[in-house]
């Protein structure tokens, strides 16, 4: 590993031979970290910039690099301000801390963070960030933040919601208009212990979630397509795992790292959540591009979405795009509550309202369809053609 100070020359420390580096930006090398010295991780040569913390920095240092590690001290705005400012560029970016608390974990990752490793830098644990980088050096070269790159993260107030239901319509007629203007979308069923959206639209895969799992190192966007199956829609489906999986055998990187390859392979990715919260799938939502959060016109319902708003905000992820879906609203004159009374539980306006109709919804989910083919004109399908035409504003698509 090569040492640098950023006051030289950038001419006089870019690598310009072999392979582009990782860089390292810290304060300086300690512990496990001396190691690397003259060494190479997942197949990068490294270079040590020091730097302090919360020094400015100009986006020309990483100027070359293939990725980089950039020391971020948790209680210094400066510092991670500096960090979001250096996410914008087009160089993949790891963010490195002294014990980083879980709040500050999301909020680097909402910022572009690929992975947030713990200072003083691990060998092992290096190599493990940059793999991922490395598969998507080597295939598709730095990662692009295009505008079809996008992360719609479905939650839920409580089980029984029919967000799953919602979300499988929801997914194929976006799919379809996306085929329409060249581009892909993908449906990853993320409740691995009771998800079945795939089973819901009607498709039987032989592989699922768990063979993504068990890929490892090996996953790419091959692999990952070879996972998915296709719904006449054009959607890509990757099922949840057969079996039931404990929530908490999954981890934040595994699954930040599965969620970037689907939205470099696919372009926009839907990602049906479980209702149970982990860290995991916060970490997730703070990567997504939007939220919808689906519950229903019932005071229980109500009151659960607003804890969970509540927690969101407890996790800074406040700032989060998240649009209130109320399914199965009752629009006659005999309901007891209305769009008005949810807004003042939720003190959030509701963006989305979708109509009761389980007949036509429980008919399409029987034969695996989507709505239209039971009933042609209704409601329910007017809504959900309202529902999909927000969601592709809101993503800043064009159909």
């Amino acid at each position: 590993m090569s040492v640098h100070t950023p006051d030289r020359p950038s001419a006089q420390w870019m690598a310009d031979t072999g392979p582009a580096p990782v860089r390292l930006l810290l304060a300086g090398v300690e512990g496990e970290a001396n190691e690397l010295v003259g060494a190479r991780a997942s197949g990068f040569p490294l270079e040590l910039v020091i730097v302090d913390p919360s020094a400015t920095v100009d986006s020309s240092v990483l100027s070359g690099a293939a990725a980089a590690v950039v020391q971020v001290n948790a209680d210094d705005k400066t510092s991670v301000a500096r960090f979001e400012q250096l996410a914008k560029g087009p160089v993949p970016l790891i963010a490195a801390a002294y014990e980083p608390p879980m709040a500050l974990v999301r909020a680097l990752v909402r910022a572009g963070a690929h992975d947030v490793i713990p200072l003083p830098i691990d060998a092992e644990e290096l190599e493990t960030a940059l793999d991922p980088i490395r598969r998507m050096v080597s295939e598709q070269g730095p990662r692009q933040r295009a505008g079809q790159h996008k992360i719609v993260a479905v939650i839920k107030s409580e089980g029984g919601v029919g967000a799953t239901a919602l979300l499988g319509q929801l997914a194929t007629r976006f799919a379809a208009d996306e085929a329409a203007v060249g581009r892909q979308a993908c449906l990853i069923d993320l409740d691995v212990q009771f998800g079945d959206a795939a089973v819901q639209l009607g498709l039987h895969p032989k592989l699922t979630f768990s063979d993504l799992i068990d890929a490892g190192k090996r996953l790419d966007g091959g692999l990952m397509r070879s996972i998915a199956v296709q719904d006449s829609s054009g959607l890509h489906v990757i099922a949840a795992p057969r079996d039931i999986m404990p929530l908490e055998s999954l981890n934040s990187d595994q699954l930040l790292s599965i969620v970037d390859l689907a939205t470099d392979e696919f372009g926009t990715v839907f990602i049906d959540l479980p209702a149970n919260w982990t860290n995991w799938s916060l970490s997730l939502l703070a990567r997504a591009d939007l939220v919808l959060m689906v519950t229903q016109l019932r005071v229980s319902s109500l009151h659960r979405a607003r804890r969970q708003l509540d927690l969101l905000a407890s996790q800074d992820l406040d700032q989060l795009d998240v649009r209130i879906v109320l399914n199965r609203t009752e629009k006659g004159l005999f309901r007891t509550l209305g769009p008005a009374d949810a807004e003042r539980v939720l003190r959030r306006p509701i963006a989305f309202t979708v109509a009761n109709d389980h007949q036509t919804m429980s008919m399409a989910i029987d034969r695996g369809v989507p709505i239209a083919e039971v009933k042609r004109k209704c409601a329910l399908g007017k809504d959900i053609d309202t529902l999909e035409q927000g969601v592709t504003a809101a993503l800043g698509l064009e159909h």
